[in-house]
């Protein structure tokens, strides 16, 4: 299993990239892509990050994308995986302001500022196991079932070691997650202004 674990990451890390490519090209079309166009786009695209390409290149992109970004956590992946592929509905602004307020508290705190050190938790702490698993169950609450068998993926994924790392930390949350999560609320942000104003001019007075 641990002489796959290359294998197996370059081509979650072939995919992802190929998916980000589609989602790049998807926005800047006026229509939808139907899935067998998205399927077959995946499919060559992913075939040419994952071969060495040749060339001035000894490995294959995909191993550049990650030697720069590292493993993305599952519940990245599968966020992206699941908008692109499924057109999932729109993730809720709560569980975005969720990770935002995490991020905002975690790396501070795992990158030394303060006492606590909330990264060693993921290292098989059962009460921070239990706190996850109220996470997901809030999402099952609020009606939100991509959330919660995202994180059980997230969960089973670091329970089988799919990632070099042991840490459940890394299997929930990371740097892009929380970019896009912190992007994603100022643009909510900017779009309730926008209509507010928008609003208000339509119903001015005169």
């Amino acid at each position: 299993m641990n002489s796959l674990m290359p294998i197996f990451a370059l081509v979650e890390m072939s995919i992802t990239c190929a998916l980000v490519i589609i989602w790049l090209l998807q926005k800047s079309s006026p229509q939808d892509f139907p899935l067998a166009l998205k399927v077959i786009l995946l499919l060559i695209l992913g075939n040419l990050f994952f071969w060495p390409l040749g060339f001035s290149l000894e490995l294959p992109l995909a191993a550049y994308v990650r030697g720069m970004v590292g493993d993305l956590s599952v519940v990245t992946t599968l966020l992206l995986w699941s908008a692109v592929l499924i057109n999932a509905k729109p993730v809720p602004t709560v569980f975005k302001t969720f990770i935002v307020i995490i991020a905002i508290i975690f790396y501070p705190l795992a990158l030394g500022v303060g006492m606590a050190d909330p990264y060693a938790w993921g290292y098989a702490s059962l009460p921070f196991f239990i706190a996850v698993l109220l996470v997901a169950l809030i999402c099952g609450l609020a009606n939100w079932s991509r959330g919660v068998w995202i994180i059980a993926v997230a969960i089973i994924a670091w329970a089988a070691h799919w990632h070099e790392s042991a840490n459940l930390w890394d299997y929930l949350l990371d740097p892009p997650l929380a970019i896009w999560a912190v992007a994603a609320i100022i643009a909510v942000i900017h779009k309730k202004r926008k209509d507010k104003a928008r609003s208000g001019y339509l119903f001015r007075a005169g």
